[in-house]
C-alpha cells in the first residue's frame, strides 16, 4: 500500500496584515519540523486557480487560512471534510478565497479529490493595511495551528520530526525579503508612509487634483450603453 501523500498549503496575501495567517504558518511549520517526501509544504499565495493540480495530487489537504467568520478576534476554527468549501466562502475576503473554492470543486469535477481536508482558520483583526503585518490576537494564533496539525497529522500515521534546531529565518518557502521579522523590520514608520490614504497629500494645497479625464483618457473612452439608441 503506498503512502499518503499530503500537502500543507498556507494560503493569503503578506502584504494586506492578517491575510497573511496562512503564509506564515507554513513558513514556521518548515522552520521547526521535517516531513517525509509525502508530505509538501506550500506557500499558496493567492495562485487561485493554480492550485487545482495541486490539491489533485494530495490524498490528505491541510490549509492555513485567514477568514471571517464573525468569531472573536483571532480565533482559530476547524473545519473538515466535506464542510470545508462552505466555510471558504464565509464572507468574500480576497479572491484567493473565491479562487480556492474554484479550486477545491474543479478537483471533485476532475475526479481526483483529497480523502481528507482539514482547515484551519483564523478570525483576522484587520485586513484594510497595505504592508501591515499580521495583528498580535492573529499572531498569537500561529503556534497553536501548528499544534493542531501536527497533532492532526500523527493521528493519520504521517511522520513528523521536530528539528533539533529551527531553520534559520531566511530559509523559507518565500523570497527571504518576506520573512517575518525583516518584513516588519524593514516597514516604514506611518509617519513615513501612511497605511490608509496619506494625508499629507490629500491636505496638500499645492497638490491640485483635475477632475476632467485627461485627453487620452477621453480618447480610450467607448460608450456602452446604448439604450434608446436603436
Amino acid at each position: 500500500m503506498s503512502e499518503k501523500r499530503v500537502l500543507l498549503l498556507g494560503i493569503g496575501n503578506v502584504l494586506w496584515a492578517d491575510e497573511g495567517f496562512g503564509v506564515r504558518c507554513i513558513e514556521e511549520i518548515h522552520r521547526r519540523y521535517s516531513f517525509p517526501e509525502t508530505v509538501t509544504l506550500m506557500d499558496g499565495g493567492t495562485q487561485g486557480i493554480y492550485l487545482v493540480q495541486h490539491v489533485q495530487s494530495a490524498d490528505i489537504l491541510v490549509v492555513f487560512d485567514a477568514i471571517d467568520y464573525h468569531l472573536d478576534d483571532g480565533e482559530l476554527l476547524l473545519v473538515e471534510d466535506d464542510d470545508v468549501p462552505n466555510f471558504m466562502g464565509a464572507k468574500k475576503m480576497s479572491l484567493h478565497q473565491t479562487g480556492f473554492q474554484e479550486v477545491l470543486s474543479t478537483s471533485k469535477l476532475l475526479g481526483d479529490y483529497p480523502e481528507k481536508i482539514l482547515l484551519v482558520g483564523v478570525q483576522p483583526v484587520e485586513l484594510e493595511d497595505f504592508g501591515g503585518s499580521l495583528r498580535p490576537a492573529v499572531k498569537a494564533q500561529i503556534n497553536p495551528a501548528i499544534t493542531i496539525v501536527v497533532d492532526y497529522l500523527e493521528k493519520l500515521g504521517i511522520s513528523v520530526h521536530e528539528r533539533k534546531e529551527p531553520l534559520p529565518k531566511v530559509e523559507l518557502l518565500s523570497p527571504s525579503e518576506l520573512a517575518l521579522e525583516q518584513y516588519e523590520a524593514g516597514r516604514p514608520s506611518e509617519h513615513d508612509a501612511c497605511r490608509l490614504g496619506d494625508e499629507r497629500v490629500l491636505l496638500d494645497k499645492k497638490v491640485k487634483f483635475d477632475p476632467k479625464p485627461s485627453p487620452i483618457e477621453q480618447a480610450l473612452s467607448v460608450p456602452v450603453d446604448h439604450r434608446g439608441q436603436y
